[in-house]
């Protein structure tokens, strides 16, 4: 059975404590948005797709309680408290972790089709929650889709490249599979196709320090999936893309500005200049709401910086002296040249300069 970051019903949410991975496997109740905003801060839940799914469900969990509800408004007045209610919990919810943008893009979609919803004649509250409660839910099924679509586009581009009916490495970093996601991921889900194919030798999987998302949840996954994996340190990627073969790097994304750079875990930027060297081509998997159009370049992403404590203790064990400084960005931007492969959405591949137009293009279309 596949892992699941997220179980959801309609009045129930739980999520898979990713802190206590691999030790241990428990899901949690999410009872709320408080809940939620303190899960995805101390990084139980973490993935751009899985927070914004995460936050958005919390919502619903709300709403499907009764929140937001003024019985002594009349039909109007009722509307308008639960768009007011709305609003503010996705305020609430957007404050915490300001790096992926996914929840963003969603909290802008809800509340585009909520300025609709509420402008249709004789709507009622109980007719418009039922309605953010459903659009909310759908999340869940179109984020696996959008995932199963990377991971065919991603799988196709990179067999493209190789021999005919030739195996391929592929080295990958953090975690971006069923556990970032709704279920079956982007980077590694082109790592899935591919090994559903019979077409991928081996992937390799870097720790991802300081929080080792890599060894303790990729690698977790891997094995958990029957995927062949070796997990390698951080520092033994350049040496690894020479030494073995590396074929591909494939990469998620929280978030991508409209030409292309791209913010992700930290340590990404400097796999994207080895790729360079090592002429391998560079993947970013990101579906189109990692996407921000609205952002020109990079330099104008919000890179979230973690506490210090993340990087000098490991599960209670100190691992650096008392009193040293710390710089702990969680992510970096990796320039849009480097992306040698492209970025792979649920709509195909495209070189970083192409993504803005497809963005448009999808936009104008109504996709």
């Amino acid at each position: 059975m596949a892992l699941e970051s997220i179980r959801y019903r309609r009045g129930s949410l739980s999520i898979l404590n990713q802190l206590l991975l691999p030790e241990q496997l428990r899901y949690e109740r999410v009872d709320g948005a408080e809940r939620a905003w303190a899960a995805i801060n101390s990084m139980e839940v973490r993935g751009a797709p899985a927070i914004a799914l995460v936050g958005c469900l919390s919502l619903a969990l709300e709403l499907a309680a009764g929140a937001g509800a003024d019985g002594d408004a009349d039909a109007a007045d009722g509307v308008a408290a639960l768009e007011a209610f709305v609003e503010r919990r996705l305020r609430f919810l957007l404050t915490a972790r300001p790096t992926a943008v996914n929840l963003h893009r969603e909290a802008e979609r809800l509340r585009e089709r909520l300025r609709g919803w509420s402008g249709s004649p004789g709507i009622t509250a109980p007719e418009l929650r039922e309605r953010i409660i459903e659009h909310i839910e759908g999340l869940l099924a179109k984020d696996r889709e959008d995932n199963e679509r990377i991971g065919a586009h991603g799988a196709g581009d990179i067999l493209r490249r190789a021999p005919p009916g030739a195996a391929v490495t592929v080295l990958t970093h953090c975690n971006t599979g069923s556990l970032a996601t709704a279920g079956y991921g982007t980077a590694l889900g082109i790592v899935r196709a591919l090994h559903g194919q019979g077409r991928l030798r081996r992937v390799l999987c870097t720790e991802t320090r300081p929080y080792n998302q890599g060894s303790r949840l990729t690698a977790f996954e891997l094995l958990h999936d029957g995927i062949p994996a070796t997990l390698i340190a951080d520092s033994a990627a350049a040496a690894a893309m020479r030494e073995c073969g590396v074929d591909a790097v494939v990469v998620g994304a929280d978030r991508v500005a409209a030409n292309g750079d791209t913010a992700n875990k930290i340590g990404t930027f400097q796999l994207a200049v080895a790729a360079r060297h090592h002429r391998v081509p560079f993947y970013v998997a990101a579906p189109s709401a990692s996407c921000d159009p609205a952002l020109p370049c990079g330099a104008h992403i919000p890179i979230e910086e973690r506490p210090g404590r993340e990087l000098t203790h490991l599960q209670g064990l100190c691992l650096a002296p008392p009193g040293i400084d710390v710089w702990n960005p969680a992510f970096d931007v990796t320039p849009h040249d480097l992306i040698t492969g492209g970025i792979v959405t649920e709509w195909g591949v495209f070189p970083p300069g192409d993504l803005r137009r497809a963005l448009a293009d999808r936009a104008a279309g109504g996709q």
